[in-house]
């Protein structure tokens, strides 16, 4: 699998990420493992992960899927085979959230401890944290670098002001900048993306891998009906986009997919890895059948023709 540069720094990664959201929710550790294996063997190495994932299942505390994916390493003996991406900034308790230099200091330690690695390869703030200045936050970063213990930072969920002032802020005192954005881009989320903040990645070098690519699977083509909500725990959620546009996206993609032999899935990845400062998707999966599916989006090379009725299908 082609590796790609992610933003300005040294860091050569696959076209998809995988996603670790779904280890210790959707996935238990056994098939956790086995998804990975899966992926490293068909030439993968970029998983991002976040201290929080999957805090939000009953019975968890947050940290389940760093442990997974540390356990995974340790027992594969591969952690300098793949490129490790976690985040901090988002509540794992009271008082524990946010950018500060007290909490990623001790957030980072934690991360460390249940990756079983001494070094993250990307560092990301999960979210911004308006209470904190961004020279905080960046200070704290660079100290981190200077460590060992991450080598690159990256941002996730930053608005376009905030992430020109973070790269800015970093310009102006020598600190590490901010080499990739997480935003929630794909086929039915275009608008959040597209425009000045796709403009900003593009003008400063930022490698852009987006989250939920193909929106929460609805662009899968599983869910096409009321009653298709029902098929995963994530299904209801996904009510919003049976509309006229969401199904007019749908039929786009089946016909893609049928021109191309392939499935929905690895069209609308693939259509997003065509995008300007694309740099790897983030996929998820619950089964090897799955991923193997987002997996063939790397080797489709979608035409102008089929590109533009996606565009069309999709518009606003």
């Amino acid at each position: 699998m082609e590796k790609r540069q992610l933003g300005a720094s040294t860091l050569a990664v696959s076209p998809l990420a995988f996603g670790g959201n779904v280890f210790g929710w959707t996935v238990d550790e056994p098939r956790s493992f086995e998804l990975l294996d899966a992926y490293v063997a068909a030439g993968g190495n970029f998983i991002d992960t976040a201290d929080m994932y999957s805090r939000w299942k009953p019975g968890n505390r947050g940290g389940e899927s760093e442990t997974i994916i540390g356990r995974w390493m340790k027992a594969r003996g591969n952690r300098h085979d793949v490129i490790l991406a976690t985040k901090v900034g988002m509540e794992m308790g009271p008082d524990a959230k946010g950018l500060s230099r007290r909490y990623i200091l001790q957030a980072v330690e934690a991360s460390l401890a249940r990756l079983q690695t001494d070094f993250i390869d990307l560092y990301q703030s999960h979210t911004d944290d308006p209470d904190t200045p961004i020279d905080d936050t960046l200070e704290t970063y660079d100290l981190l670098v200077k460590e060992g213990k991450v080598r690159v930072i990256g941002a996730s969920n930053f608005a376009t002001d905030r992430m020109r002032a973070s790269l800015d802020a970093s310009k102006a005192h020598r600190w590490p900048a901010y080499c990739s954005l997480q935003p929630h881009y794909n086929l039915m989320e275009r608008s959040g993306f597209e425009g000045d903040l796709q403009n900003l990645c593009v003008a400063r070098g930022v490698g852009v891998i987006p989250y939920f690519p193909l929106a929460a699977g609805f662009l899968s083509g599983k869910y096409r009906s009321e009653a298709d909500l029902g098929k995963s725990p994530r299904g209801k959620a996904l009510a919003k986009y049976l509309d006229e546009r969401g199904l007019r996206v749908l039929a786009a993609l089946d016909r893609a997919a049928q021109a191309h032999d392939t499935q929905p899935a690895a069209v609308a990845l693939a259509w997003l890895l065509e995008q300007p400062a694309i740099t790897a998707p983030i996929v998820s999966a619950t089964s090897v059948e799955q991923l193997q599916a987002s997996l063939r989006a790397t080797e489709l090379k979608l035409p102008p023709e089929t590109l533009a009725d996606l565009n069309r299908a999709s518009a606003v």
